[in-house]
């Protein structure tokens, strides 16, 4: 169903995107987010009065900022008076955050928003046994040495052991596997072999260093103390002069006798933010804003957690039916690199349902595996970068999707302005 209210993309910026304890792990996610609201205010000169909404994704939601929309909008400078939503859809939070902005404005629920997602992933804490933190609540209830002693005695070395969140969050509660064995389980299923997920790789790394000027278009600089340059300007996961053979010498990480799936044909755990400006097209209009792009469907789709790489391809099918666009309208797609070979099985996939990918239109400008993936961010990335990519070379449509953990995929046609 067409939105009577179209939404479209004024402008957006994000911040560079750095591997997990780097350059931004000195910041958490209400700072990378404020980072990127308050860039955007200045850039586009839009008056924060006039924002009806922000809506931000963030999959790892730190403790200490409960509804971290609502932190990074004050913090921003936007007033008390405007509410703000956090969306969670896993690695598709950030595209959430704009396609829920689209429901509101089709339901007459505001005009202007400030959209987007961002990830500390150097910041998701250590967690400890349920066992653990019952012993660590006797110790601080005990009263007096010999109830002191009694508790402490309680405790065994494994309960000092913490638990990574960073790993509890990749792992699948339903299907019980973590998000490369997923990757593992594709590469078996589809037979794709280890050199072509590393000549995937190979080429994501290639072509993001021949477009880091142009990528740089997309970001803002975060200032910093924790370098002597003083600010964080380009992404710094992107391997200059990466070699097949560099890509060769790595070990599969999840399935260590029989895998293919390694650190370097896997998207990399990331820090960074990104955000957007959104409005109705009238509305834009009547601020003589020139928008750089529109959203011109949107669909998400279930499927087996097991296989959720393949997300990507239900999504964009159900978009076939809805709106009659298929991939080869396209004159930018962006996948989402989760893992090298999710990608590869998407595209056997689509091909299978007759939706085949010009391969010359396939991430332009490389991929989380060389850009990294910071979860809630990322939707919102791709649509930047995508709309970045079409008034660059001169395109017309792109078609973005991202695998969803848990078994889910989300995608969205763009149209440039």
């Amino acid at each position: 169903m067409k939105n009577k209210k179209p939404l479209v993309i004024v402008d957006g910026v994000r911040t560079p995107f750095s591997k997990m304890g780097t350059s931004l792990a000195a910041f958490d996610a209400v700072e990378l987010g404020v980072a990127v609201v308050t860039h955007l205010l200045t850039k586009t000169g839009i008056d924060p009065e006039l924002i009806d909404e922000t809506i931000f994704g963030c999959v790892s939601q730190p403790a200490e900022a409960a509804n971290i929309a609502r932190v990074i909008a004050l913090r921003s400078g936007i007033p008390r008076e405007k509410p703000a939503m956090t969306v969670h859809r896993n690695c598709a939070s950030g595209l959430e955050s704009m396609t829920t902005a689209s429901d509101r404005m089709a339901a007459g629920h505001g005009e202007v928003f400030i959209v987007g997602g961002t990830e500390s992933m150097s910041r998701i804490p250590l967690y400890y046994s349920y066992q653990a933190a019952g012993k660590f609540a006797q110790l601080a209830r005990a009263r007096g040495t010999m109830a002191k002693l009694s508790a402490m005695a309680a405790f065994r070395p494994a309960d000092f052991k913490p638990i990574p969140g960073l790993m509890m969050g990749l792992t699948d509660p339903v299907a019980g596997m973590n998000m490369g064995q997923t990757a593992e389980l594709l590469a078996r299923e589809f037979d794709i072999t280890r050199e072509q997920q590393d000549q995937f790789a190979l080429e994501s790394h290639n072509k993001a260093e021949a477009a880091a000027e142009q990528l740089k278009e997309e970001m803002c600089p975060v200032y910093t103390d924790a370098n002597k340059d003083g600010f964080v300007l380009g992404d710094n996961g992107v391997r200059k002069g990466q070699t097949i053979a560099a890509l060769q010498k790595l070990k599969p990480i999840f399935e260590r006798k029989t895998g293919t799936v390694t650190a370097g044909n896997s998207s990399q755990i990331t820090d960074g933010a990104c955000a957007l400006l959104v409005m109705t097209e009238e509305r834009a209009q009547k601020l003589s804003m020139q928008p750089l792009g529109r959203l011109v469907d949107h669909a998400y789709a279930g499927c087996d957690p097991e296989r959720m790489g393949l997300g990507p391809a239900y999504a964009i099918q159900r978009m076939a039916k809805s709106s009659g666009l298929k991939p080869k309208d396209a004159s930018v797609v962006e996948i989402n690199e989760a893992f090298s070979t999710q990608v590869l099985a998407v595209e056997k996939l689509l091909r299978d349902m007759r939706l085949t990918i010009p391969p010359k239109t396939l991430n332009p400008l490389g991929g989380a595996v060389a850009l990294g993936h910071p979860v809630g961010a990322s939707g919102a990335r791709l649509v930047l970068t995508a709309l970045k990519q079409l008034h660059h070379d001169g395109g017309e449509r792109a078609l973005i999707s991202l695998c969803i953990g848990g078994g889910q995929g989300g995608a969205a046609w763009l149209e440039k302005i």
